[in-house]
């Protein structure tokens, strides 16, 4: 969040391999850092916070590749361009976690490289194959990129940065901010509701189908990559559907099968979920409580907890300690499926057609600092997306949680429904094309 404007600015007057290489140094030293975390004797916590507050920040190189991306396309080739690149981060986000789960085999203990004092095993190895993969990168970067900048017609330009004359250009016309602060509002709410989404899976469904959190962690695993799988498919979809009725009419589609899966995932009917007793100690105050409860029948849906000598499983269930989870409704498998699959849909295509808008918008300058702008919005909702889980989910339940996501996304479409004429590109908005 804080690094990517940082970035972006630097994009804007240098070139832009400078500060993707510097990026994915820091990437690849944080990496490393992380390798050693288990060296030092004391103070191992701090390290391993340094490591990954660092490899944030490497990450915050994101914004330069959308800003080059935006400048070395033109508006017909743009979708697309956006399309793919954001196919190919889709695929990152499923082989990183399969690459992880094949590296398990290597144990806790792993390997022992004395020489260089390093421990390989099921931690740290993801992070060496990090630091090799960014040392590729970086070697790329040297010696096969070459950076060029074109204009929304696809006519090359001289510079690759900002200079006068392009300064005394932009004078004959302005960035629309209104519609551009309108697209970083937009982007935070569709990154939010995902962000929730992907933290809310292993709770719910450990309350709501009594699974293990072993078995939640390995079946959404799977659901997960399905989705990435099912994103990858509507990112190559998005670059045909978008040349015959636009990017603004799919990024309104996309916020309303979004909404779609938010409004299936709202509990109904009369089936309500086991409850987890083991947090009630006095069996006999539990029994008592069953037997004098004539509401509904949510208390008689889950047998008394055995003695706390005879219980060796892991409990399971929607714990007592949610009172919600005595009045609210299971929310049924098929439910949550098929949200899940609404939800990989709409998503991804939000994704990309709102910062693809976005760089139409803002035209044919150098958009580092402005795309930097747009990913820390999402950076800072992907940051309180646990915030409200662990808040609202945990203490008002899902109905409450949903609800106000099915708000959230309506008033998103309702601000996109009345900013939707201002959606226009640069050149379009100035006749210059």
């Amino acid at each position: 969040m804080v690094a990517s404007p940082l970035f972006g600015l630097w994009s804007n007057y240098r070139p832009r391999s400078e500060p993707l290489i510097v990026s994915i140094l820091i990437n690849v030293a944080a990496n490393i850092l992380y390798m050693y975390v288990q060296v030092p004797q004391v103070h191992n916590k701090y390290y391993m916070l340094i490591a990954r507050t660092f490899v944030g920040f490497g990450s915050g190189n994101v914004a330069i590749v959308r800003s080059y991306v935006s400048g070395a396309t033109s508006l017909a080739e743009r979708t697309a361009a956006m399309a793919n690149m954001s196919a190919f981060q889709a695929l990152g986000f499923i082989l990183g976690p399969a690459f992880q789960m094949c590296m398990t085999f290597i144990g806790e203990t792993g390997i022992t490289w004395k020489a260089i004092c390093l421990q390989l095993n099921m931690y740290t190895t993801p992070a060496l194959m990090g630091a090799v993969l960014g040392t590729l990168n970086i070697l790329l970067l040297i010696f096969m990129f070459r950076e060029h900048r074109i204009d929304d017609l696809g006519r090359s330009l001289k510079s690759i940065n900002v200079d006068v004359e392009e300064s005394v250009q932009d004078a004959q016309g302005e960035v629309d901010r209104v519609a551009v602060v309108t697209l970083n509002i937009l982007f935070f709410v569709i990154l939010f509701v995902f962000a929730i989404f992907e933290t809310i899976t292993t709770p719910l469904t450990m309350d709501m189908y009594a699974w293990t959190r072993k078995q939640a962690v390995f079946y959404n695993g799977i659901i997960l990559a399905v989705m990435g799988v099912e994103s990858i498919i509507a990112f190559m979809l998005v670059k045909v559907i978008a040349k015959k009725v636009g990017d603004r009419v799919i990024l309104l589609g996309g916020l309303v099968i979004v909404f779609s899966g938010l409004f299936l995932l709202l509990p109904w009917g009369n089936q309500f979920p086991n409850i987890q007793w083991t947090d009630i100690r006095n069996h006999s105050n539990n029994a008592s409580g069953i037997a004098g409860f004539d509401g509904t029948n949510a208390f008689f849906r889950s047998t008394p907890p055995p003695s706390p000598a005879n219980h060796t499983d892991e409990p399971t269930g929607c714990p007592a300690a949610q009172t919600w989870c005595f009045n609210t409704p299971v929310i049924h498998l098929a439910q949550y499926l098929t949200s899940d699959a609404l939800i990989g849909l709409g998503y991804p295509v939000c994704n990309v057609m709102s910062y693809t808008l976005y760089s139409k918008i803002l035209g044919p300058r150098p958009q580092g600092v402005y795309m930097g702008w747009l990913t820390a919005s999402g950076s800072g909702a992907r940051t309180l997306g646990p915030v409200f889980v662990s808040q609202v989910y945990t203490h008002l339940g899902p109905r409450w949680a949903f609800g106000l996501l099915c708000g959230i996304v309506i008033l998103a479409t309702l601000l996109l429904g009345v900013m939707y004429k201002r959606f226009i590109v640069f050149s379009s908005r100035y006749q210059r094309i």
